[in-house]
């Protein structure tokens, strides 16, 4: 059998049905202080790996990042939680005075300003500040990705509702890691070095937390 030590050929960047660095943007919504102290559905550490994770990996491959937050202006609420502001170097916030993003005309135009149709999305609460746009986004003919493990509800129910809502209306749920390997796509790329630093940046601090929250690991 030959051995197999090349990529095979890239296929069209911005036509590929799966998600490339030239063909998506990554949507980032109402992670504040005042968002994380009400959700139950998951912990503020899991969501904050997974959140980060997406940073790194958006700034590694050039992916767009759209930040939004709600109620900074009105004197409310406090803006992006630092761990994820600090792992958007050069990203600004796009305040906003509603819970749904697609309704603020800035965060539209920065959405359509990058050209891209495929949106991957996460933001607090799943149930309003993830759902809400992301209906309106695929009403208007985008492709839009809900990430899993990067958001979570004021309950459990909330969360698993909200997905369900989303799923039916035509989103494609993803993860965090997920959407690093699908940028990535080949370990024989020159690029795969990039996706193999997240990683190991973020098994560690998963296995450590895994630990601490008593999830079981298998052995066999």
């Amino acid at each position: 059998m030959t051995r197999k030590t090349s990529p095979e050929p890239v296929r069209d960047q911005r036509e590929d049905h799966l998600l490339t660095p030239e063909n998506c943007v990554l949507a980032l919504i109402d992670y504040q202080p005042e968002q994380y102290g009400t959700i139950t559905s998951t912990s503020r550490e899991r969501i904050d790996l997974n959140v980060v994770a997406l940073c790194k990996l958006a700034m590694a491959y050039g992916v767009p990042v759209v930040l939004s937050t709600v109620g900074v202006d009105l004197g409310k609420n406090e803006g992006t939680a630092s761990a994820i502001k600090d792992a958007l170097p050069g990203v600004d916030e796009i305040d906003r005075s509603g819970v749904n993003a697609w309704e603020d005309a800035d965060f539209r135009a920065a959405i359509a300003d990058s050209g891209r149709k495929k949106v991957v999305i996460a933001g607090l609460w799943t149930e309003v500040c993830l759902t809400f746009p992301t209906l309106d986004m695929l009403a208007e003919g985008y492709e839009v990705y809900p990430v899993a493990d990067a958001v979570g509800g004021i309950s459990a129910v909330s969360h698993d509702r909200a997905f369900e809502r989303m799923v039916q209306a035509g989103a494609h749920p993803v993860t965090a890691i997920s959407f690093g390997a699908e940028l990535m796509r080949n370990w024989a790329r020159e690029d795969a070095d990039k996706l193999r630093e997240v990683m190991n940046w973020y098994f560690p601090r998963k296995q450590k937390l895994d630990r601490a929250e008593g999830v079981q690991f298998f052995n066999g």
